[in-house]
Parts: structure tokens; sequence; C-alpha cells
């Protein structure tokens, strides 16, 4: 089984029908979906065929029953603490699909536990670094993957987002990548930049690296500096990228956990990713 352990929110997507226009009104079309890195790797796993669970925790509130209720819905297996208030993000999307994001992620950073039964009969785990930076959630993570750890299984680690990264400094998350060891570290350009991976080089202590570039080709990068480039197939009438790196980490490990190869593995996280281009967030 997947675990993926992190936020569970509300995403309240903008898509702007004008330039943003300070001190006044600018039209915009406005989505409500539910949100969150791990969240949505789990249900997109489940899309797959492959069994997930979510581990986090939401806020003793309405908003926070309504999105346990769909992450249900969709067959993953949620494991949650209950407190507080649920997080939102705003997620401002662009005229190319870009999307801005201003996140409050509230109780979802709160988790500082483990729920009993989270990670029985887990093979894989799943961490977004949004999971790592904050606390107690990055105490309870770090636990959850020694756990799954010393079990044999599987972690992947994504790394989110380079504004998180940045408050938690650099030298500093890399070297907690280089303690934690992932099997697979996923990222995008940016990120990729952000913490020195380029060419050959990998991410240090990574079993490989997966770099994303949106239609530009994936590069994945063992750790002895071996390379393999795998092309994006083309998506017509990109409108909103929000979860797409998300349903990409679903199909890499999904495709992973059935045997592929990384290269093949990256293709059906492409195949994934091109499913969530084209309509409003995750």
């Amino acid at each position: 089984m997947l675990c993926c352990i992190g936020d569970l929110v509300e995403d309240v997507v903008v898509w702007p029908q004008a330039e943003l226009r300070r001190g006044t009104d600018t039209p915009a079309r406005i989505f409500r979906r539910r949100g969150g890195s791990a969240a949505t790797v789990a249900v997109y796993a489940v899309t797959v065929g492959v069994a997930a669970r979510f581990v986090g925790r939401v806020g003793d509130d309405a908003l926070g029953a309504r999105l346990i209720a769909q992450l249900d819905a969709a067959g993953v297996d949620t494991n949650v603490t209950r407190g507080g208030r649920t997080g939102s993000i705003v997620v401002l999307v662009d005229g190319s699909g870009e999307r801005t994001m201003i996140p409050d992620r509230a109780a979802a950073m709160e988790l500082d536990e483990l729920p009993r039964g989270a990670l029985d009969g887990v093979t894989w785990l799943h961490v977004p670094a949004y999971s790592l930076v904050v606390e107690p959630l990055g105490a309870t993570s770090l636990l959850a993957i020694d756990t799954v750890r010393e079990a044999g299984g599987t972690v992947s680690i994504d790394a989110s987002s380079v504004g998180p990264l940045e408050a938690f400094g650099t030298n500093r998350f890399i070297s907690l990548m280089a303690q934690i060891g992932p099997e697979v570290f996923l990222c995008n350009q940016d990120e990729a930049a952000w913490l020195g991976i380029e060419g050959d080089t990998p991410l240090s202590g990574a079993g490989i690296t997966v770099v994303k570039a949106g239609a530009d080709p994936v590069t994945i990068i063992d750790s002895a500096g071996g390379v393999n480039v795998v092309e994006v197939p083309p998506v017509d009438g990109v409108a909103d990228t929000t979860g797409a790196g998300d349903a990409f980490a679903a199909g890499f490990i999904a495709a992973s956990m059935n045997s592929a190869t990384p290269p093949v593995a990256a293709e059906a996280g492409c195949r994934l990713a091109a499913t969530v281009l084209t309509r409003p967030g995750a």
C-alpha cells in the first residue's frame, strides 16, 4: 500500500478573466476544490489501481468533514486526526496555466502524532516537502519515514515548492535529504536549480532524482550520475497546472510499485499529469 502523509485542504482556484488590477475589481471564475499535495497524490494513485492511504490532520469543522468525505468517496483510505481549523489555499492561475499559491494550511501542519494503524501494510511512503519543513508535522513525518524504512519500505519525497524550502533553508534541507536518503526525489526545474541539481548531478543521498520541466523532457539522474531523458507528450489547451506535479508523482509511484523502470514510470507520470491540465484545480 502507498501512504501519503501531509496536507488535506480546500483550494480556492481563481481564474482571472483580465489582468489583475490593484485596488479595484478584476472579474474572475472561482472554483472550490479539494486540495493538498499529499491528498492529491493519494487520489490519483487510486485512479490507476494502487491502494492508497492518506494520513494527516484537518479541522474539527464542516469543511474538514466534507474533505474527508470526498477522499473516502474517491477510494482513499483516510486516517486523520481532527482539531482546530481546516486549511485553505488561494490558487491564482494566469493565462498560461501557471499557478501562484497563497496558503493557510492551518490544521494540516499540526499533526503531532501518527494515528493508530497509520502505517499498517504500507510498502511505499510519499512525503511532500511541505510535510517536512513545518512543525510538529515535520517530526511526525520523520517518524513515519523511520518506521516504514525499518519495515523494508520505500520512501519518496517531492520538493513541493521553492518558497517553503527557502524559508526552511537551503543547506538545512539538503542535509535533511542526505539524512533521509529517499529512494526517489521529485522536483521541478526551479526546485532543482535551487538545490544545485543539474546535468548529471543528482540530489545527494537520493536513489534517483527526477526533474520535471513542464512540457520539456523529464530528466532522471541515478546516484552514480547516470541520466535518462523522457519526452513529454504535448497537451493541447493547457489551462491550469495545479496538481499536475502531484498527478505525475502518483503515476510514477504507481508504476514503480508495479516494477516499472524509472523511464517507464516517468512516462506513466506524464500520462497522468496530462489529465489535469485542461480543468480547474487538482
